[in-house]
């Protein structure tokens, strides 16, 4: 009985699982009325997401021009979307218990809706129009079934910055009956009601307004109207919210052509002041809860968002705050607090939720119920610089958070279950290294800044789940571009700088647990400072005992110390004592990580190549080449008999220490693979690129190989059908059996077989009536497969003849409209698998360029085997007359010599 050795199998396979793309670049965005869907703009992409995992669901197919507004209708039925090329797109939203198509059409196209790029547009409340202000002072009125202007209003004063309609859905507080109304506000300070329904504003040729409201001294940005259609709330850049009455107080206007008439005029009854340049305003639903307090149904109660970024739930009766959502940033910088301010708020009663849209291309979701952050998801990384898996005490699975450092200051912590976001503020300059502890909790960065920062998570867990920083080494005089923490529960940390020195630091002080913004930042000591390499230092590893540190640089070279550390006592000490230089790279090392089982090191290098070395006598094991671009990253796999590589070629390699090749390559990235982190499993593998993609790699060996013993079981099987088929002159199944099976082999040897018992006696266009009257009825693909063998047979001239007599047999019993519509099947049965194909997507057939690329390759082959059939048959009649003369010759010959014998004698 074999014993088993307890080493690991090697995994030789990953699939992609999941992946953080790009969800949300600029511009406006829309979201269902259950807030389960949100629509985002990605450059010229329109793209809808799976509010509640982050995971994109479907795109919606633009014109590559960028999108410049776009809305949902309430019952989210419909998405309207206008792009810079003057274009109105109408599509349906998809229902997702149907499944969805990876692109989704438009279903009307209105080449030209305005004469200049559209700037707002907003649906009514009944799903049936949608308006559209331009930058020319023009709105219009669309039905959104029909895709026609039914109204058209002009006069404003320049460009059209919000739309809100007015139709009182609660009429009970109201004498008049209902009535639909438009109102807009332009760039001239105006706010425009214009009547749907009735009087001069049906004109389409550009009616006058019912109402001409003053108050703003700056761009209304806001406008929205109570649910009963008694209130009006618009906001403004002047920093002020104005409420109007809307109520039917009805007042004599000028008269015309001797009548008077009575119309409905707005009054203002409340300023309030916002101190802050307002960019969206909303009116909650009538009794909406805020953080648990009850609200009376008759309470006037709004939100405002602006340039600090944060949301004010205000009291319209005495203009006090209620709530603010989000945390306000006292900022030093003017850059980034516009890149904080939020841009566009989308209130969704159904959920309690107010969803902010941030200029630093970040959108939040605010609890209303709660008053917290209830999810937060980043729309853009840019260039992924560096990736490490956390695990918080208050997550009962290990690895269950993944820290990232991008192109910017902001670290991004994400929930690797839901995707959910958190953004740690603290580094002054772009963040280009992390690092975890031994148990997952504590995280180090190191920044442009020179400074190294620690941070920990809140004591609990829920919506207001994050990380705090807790303490701060400071000491370097260039850029940190490499942190790595004790890796055996020790209190301290190595920061390697372009200063070219490494330090030491003593975290004795740091606390476990962040508390609050109240909590005091500990300055971390320098335990030590090594002058180490003679350029940049790029990566540093702690070994698993917490023995050995090895630092990487640019002067391409590796060098291995001895970590003297002592913390009894309360006072640290801490020393770092060379051991060996791992020389052998020809360009700089960018990567470097000691291995959890063996004594060995590997390193990663410029020259496109990895090394493995001998910490004994610092001695090159063994290199492996494959990339075709520097190794940025590299560490081990599978307790140490494999290693994952990442490279600037884009591509992530898994690799096999003993037999020194490559098992497994993986694509998914463009652009340089900078970020490199593993499950403490081995289980999935997390890489970040340049191109601002975070793919998750799953382990799939094992699946693999269920699969492939299925298929040799499922094979061998097949492989016993065919012969039972054969033996039972079944050609029918055989025939069908082979193709679905993709062995050619199998049916040429079926075929010569026929060839060889053919019956000359029967009528055949093959070699038996049963295979006529198969391949007459082969379905379209069997047949457009059939034919793909053919043309390969017909290659060679040892298996033309059978390809002719197949080709012949095809063509004789086929018409050619049924040939061209078996190359259509194959594409649709082929499409189907693969779900490309919905009723709302419109794909282009390519069976056409298929039949044609099957009859260009059939023709010279068949023109040559024609020729060589000639030729033979021409040669024939040469053997034949050769044959005959020589017959002939002495047959004569001997009839002269008989005669000569007998006239002799």
């Amino acid at each position: 009985m074999a014993v088993p050795t307890g080493r690991p199998s090697l995994r030789t396979a990953f699939k992609k699982s999941r992946a953080i793309t790009p969800l949300y670049t600029s511009g406006p965005i829309a979201i269902t009325a259950d807030g389960s869907m949100l629509v985002t703009c990605v450059a010229e992409n329109v793209i809808l997401t799976n509010a509640s995992t982050g995971v994109e669901i479907c795109r919606f197919v633009c014109d590559s021009h960028p999108v410049s507004s776009l809305c949902m209708t309430p019952s989210s039925s419909h998405l309207l979307v206008f792009t810079s090329s003057l274009s109105l797109r109408i599509y349906d939203l998809p229902d997702l218990s149907l499944g969805s198509a990876k692109l989704v059409q438009p279903i009307r196209i209105i080449p030209r809706s305005h004469d200049a790029p559209i700037h707002v547009c907003k649906a009514d409340p009944t799903s049936t129009h949608v308006a559209s202000g331009s930058a020319d002072g023009v709105v219009k009125v669309w039905n959104i079934l029909r895709g026609y202007v039914t109204h058209v209003f002009k006069g404003h004063g320049g460009v059209v910055s919000a739309l809100a309609f007015d139709y009182p859905q609660d009429t009970t507080s109201l004498s008049q009956e209902s009535v639909m109304r438009l109102i807009t506000a332009s760039v001239d300070t105006r706010i425009r009601i214009f009547n749907l329904n009735q009087g001069e504003s049906t004109s389409n040729g550009g009616g006058r307004p019912e109402a001409l409201l003053e108050g703003h001294v700056s761009v209304p940005r806001g406008l929205d109207v109570s649910f009963d259609g008694r209130w009006l709330v618009s906001g403004g850049r002047d920093s002020v919210v104005l409420i109007w009455d809307l109520s039917p107080s009805m007042q004599p206007s000028k008269k015309e052509k001797g009548k008077s008439s009575l119309k409905r005029l707005p009054i203002l009854v409340r300023t309030i002041p916002v101190l802050e340049r307002v960019e969206a305003v909303g009116i909650l639903s009538p009794g909406e809860n805020l953080a648990g307090d009850l609200a009376k149904s008759d309470e006037l109660r709004f939100f405002t968002g602006g340039e600090k970024g944060i949301i004010k739930i205000w009291d319209g009766s005495n203009g006090k705050v209620l709530l603010k959502l989000g945390t306000e940033q006292t900022t030093i910088s003017d850059d980034h607090q516009e890149q904080r301010q939020i841009v566009d708020l989308l209130y969704v009663p159904s959920i309690s939720t107010i969803v902010a849209a941030h200029a630093d291309q970040n959108i939040l979701f605010h609890s209303l119920a709660t008053g917290s952050l209830s999810r937060q998801l980043i729309g853009y990384n840019d260039e992924i610089v560096d990736a490490t898996f956390l695990s918080p005490p208050f997550s009962a699975v290990q690895d269950s958070h993944l820290a990232l450092a991008t192109n910017s200051s902001l670290i991004r912590v994400y929930s690797t279950l839901k995707f959910d976001a958190r953004l740690l503020d603290g580094h002054s300059e772009i963040v280009l290294a992390l690092d975890h502890g031994q148990d997952g909790a504590l995280l180090a960065s190191g920044s442009k800044d020179r400074t190294a920062r620690l941070w920990v998570s809140f004591s609990g867990d829920g919506p207001e789940w994050g990380y705090g920083c807790v303490a701060v080494c400071e000491g370097h005089s260039e850029s940190i571009g490499a942190v790595a923490l004790s890796r055996g529960g020790g209190r301290f940390m190595f920061t390697g700088s372009q200063d070219r020195t490494i330090k030491m630091w003593d975290l004795s002080d740091v606390p476990s647990v962040y508390s609050g913004l109240g909590q005091a930042v500990v300055r971390c000591g320098s335990l030590t400072t090594h002058k180490a390499h003679e350029k940049d230092i790029n990566a540093l590893d702690v070994s698993p005992d917490d023995r050995f540190l090895v630092s990487g640089s640019q002067d391409r070279t590796a060098k291995v110390y001895t970590i003297i550390y002592s913390g009894l006592g309360g006072s640290a000490r801490g020393e770092l004592k060379l051991l060996g230089t791992c020389k052998g790279h020809k360009r700089g090392i960018w990567s470097v990580r000691f291995s959890r089982t063996e004594r060995v090191l590997a390193t990663g290098s410029g020259d496109k190549s990895i090394k493995l070395w001998n910490l004994d006598d610092f001695s090159c094991l063994k290199t492996f080449e494959g990339h075709t671009n520097s190794v940025l990253r590299v560490d081990f796999l599978n307790a140490g008999l494999q290693l994952v590589s990442t490279a600037s070629d884009g591509l992530v390699k898994l690799w096999s220490v003993r037999e020194e090749d490559c098992v497994a390559t993986l694509d998914n990235h463009e652009d340089k693979v900078w970020a490199l982190a593993i499950t403490a499993g081995g289980r999935t593998i997390v890489s970040g690129a340049a191109d601002s993609v975070v793919t998750f790699w799953e382990d799939c060996t094992e699946e693999q190989e269920a699969e492939k013993e299925e298929k040799r079981a499922e094979m061998v099987l097949k492989d016993q059908d065919f012969l039972n088929f054969l033996s039972l002159n079944d050609y029918r199944r055989a025939i069908q059996l082979a193709l679905s099976m993709g062995q050619p082999g199998r049916l040429l040897s079926m075929f010569r077989s026929l060839e060889i018992s053919r019956d000359s006696k029967q009528q055949s266009n093959t070699w038996s009536p049963a295979v006529d009257k198969v391949i007459q009825s082969l379905g379209g693909s069997d047949l457009a497969k059939l034919l793909r063998y053919v043309r390969d047979w017909n290659t060679n001239a040892k298996t033309s003849a059978i390809a002719q007599t197949i080709l012949f047999a095809i063509f004789k019993s086929r018409p050619a409209n049924n040939i061209i519509q078996a190359f259509s099947d194959e594409y649709v049965e082929k499409a189907f698998g693969d779900n490309e194909v919905s009723n709302t997507t419109a794909t282009t057939d390519p069976s056409g360029f298929a039949l044609k690329e099957m009859v260009d390759a059939l023709i010279p082959y068949s023109e040559r085997h024609l020729s060589r059939m000639e030729r033979l048959y021409q040669e024939s009649f040469v053997v034949d007359y050769i044959l005959g003369e020589m017959d002939e010759g002495m047959f004569n010959a001997d009839v002269a010599a008989y005669d000569e014998v007998e006239m002799g004698s």
